[in-house]
């Protein structure tokens, strides 16, 4: 089985078209969480996942879209959420707040959450070099997919896997590209877990958040993946 694996796309509608148009073909996408957040699209992107993503786990944004005041202190973080509050559907707000913040994929071998996979340490993060630390979380799991950091990374721990598939929407790893995974699963275990990049037209979506009306800063830093 093949598994797409997305996360952190942060309602950068270009980004996520432009990576599940270089995907391969893959048996089941799932994303770990961050829909919205940040950039102008975030209602086009909730449909897009829910379209897409058998599986979805919550993010930290997602989780305060009706609370933008909770990120005062980031106004780039306060105003994507004022614009997803403002823009999506009651239905669309409905859906994010029922999102899971743990899911299973693949015979629930693998375990999807945002950031740390301990319910006490939700909104930590783990950096690709401290996966390692995870290993306790494995128990029966031969991976754990997680986002959170925006930096894609896969390491190999207690028997299994790692993996940041990189953010979609807002890169923050130096590399300006689309980030995204494609795990090849079979009943004997992981065969292979590979990272991807994409390129797409980060020129829109700057001009995007200038007509919104959003801070300079969100569109300055996805050039330089940051």
């Amino acid at each position: 089985m093949k598994i797409g694996l997305i996360s952190d796309v942060h309602a950068n509608l270009p980004a996520l078209e432009a990576v599940l148009n270089d995907m391969p073909a893959v048996d089941r996408v799932y994303c770990a969480g961050d829909v919205i957040g940040y950039n102008p699209w975030p209602a086009e992107c909730v449909e897009r996942v829910r379209e897409v993503a058998a599986a979805t786990v919550r993010g930290n944004h997602d989780r305060t879209v009706e609370t933008p005041e909770r990120y005062r202190a980031n106004r780039m973080a306060e105003a994507g959420l004022e614009r997803a509050k403002a823009s999506l559907s009651d239905e669309q707000r409905e859906w994010l707040g029922g999102l899971p913040r743990t899911e299973t994929f693949a015979g629930d071998r693998y375990l999807l959450v945002h950031s740390h996979p301990a319910a006490e340490r939700e909104d930590a993060y783990v950096y690709p070099e401290e996966f390692p630390t995870l290993d306790r979380h494995m128990g029966e799991y031969d991976g754990i997919v997680l986002g959170h950091t925006h930096v894609q990374g896969v390491r190999g721990v207690a028997g299994g896997f790692v993996c940041n598939p990189g953010s979609v929407g807002q890169p923050r790893d130096g590399d300006p590209r689309a980030g995204y995974a494609v795990l090849d699963a079979t009943d004997e275990g992981v065969d292979a877990v590979e990272t991807h990049r994409v390129e797409y037209d980060i020129d829109r979506v700057a001009e995007a958040v200038r007509e919104a009306d959003l801070p300079e800063l969100t569109a300055e830093r996805l050039y330089e993946g940051e």
